[in-house]
């Protein structure tokens, strides 16, 4: 929405009743499969460890395994010590905001997600860091933790969220795309990364958009979409796609 000022340009519209929201915080958040609760490196790197040791279907060895890691910028750690360190500068800021990602079914952590580049001035920050084990593979659990961060960002009075990866990581735009996320464009050498260039894609979902993708994400993790043996009936992907043709 636009509109123009005093000196006849176009300006961005108001925002009526605009209050900054405040910080996220690290509490627990818990949805139907999984968990979301603040990183405490000494207490899960041990459960962290273990999961992202495990191969994914067809990885035999530990060099394919770290394939998984390609794109953060490899895995930064060789044994449950280095990982517990790693964990520990991930957790020494407020930015980001570090969650672990707790299976309801075992109790066991499985992966880490975060809030980071958080701007409240702004009502802007994106979710990142994504470290998912293959634990978290082909089940609800991935798109529910991510569901719960959107979710709660929008619920603090957030206007935007954003999702970011390298240009040539397929699955995570896809990733992006299924969850409602708007593709917004490559930011062209945008980083360094180990020597090697980056081009970054730029996705987001803005509060516009949110009441309607919001009741997509709920009938998605409703009980009547997953059989007994817990295959989803309906995909997200289609749901979303179906959204997004009946905006335009």
């Amino acid at each position: 929405m636009t509109t123009t000022n005093e000196y006849g340009q176009p300006v961005g519209g108001d925002i009526p009743n605009w209050r900054e929201p405040p910080f996220p915080d690290a509490s627990v958040r818990e949805g139907r499969f999984c968990r979301l609760e603040p990183l405490d490196p000494s207490r899960h790197a041990p459960s962290l460890w273990q999961a992202w040791q495990m191969p994914d279907p067809g990885i035999a060895n530990d060099r394919e395994a770290r394939a998984r890691w390609t794109y953060l910028g490899g895995r930064a750690f060789d044994d449950q010590a280095g990982c517990e360190r790693w964990l520990e500068t991930m957790s020494g800021d407020s930015d980001p905001i570090c969650y672990v990602i707790i299976d309801l079914a075992d109790g066991r952590a499985v992966g880490m997600a975060t809030y980071l580049r958080i701007a409240p001035a702004d009502g802007t920050l994106e979710i990142g860091h994504l470290n998912f084990s293959p634990r978290m593979a082909r089940t609800p659990i991935s798109s529910e933790a991510l569901m719960l961060l959107i979710r709660y960002a929008f619920e603090l009075g957030y206007r935007r969220v954003e999702w970011k990866c390298d240009a040539l990581n397929v699955p995570s735009r896809r990733a992006a795309e299924r969850l409602g996320f708007r593709p917004e464009g490559v930011f062209r050498q945008h980083r360094v990364v180990n020597g090697r260039n980056r081009d970054t894609a730029w996705f987001s979902i803005v509060d516009g958009e949110w009441p309607a993708l919001h009741a997509c994400h709920e009938q998605w993790l409703a009980a009547e979409n997953f059989d007994a043996n817990g295959r989803q009936r309906r995909s997200l992907s289609s749901m979303t796609e179906q959204l997004t043709r009946s905006e335009r």
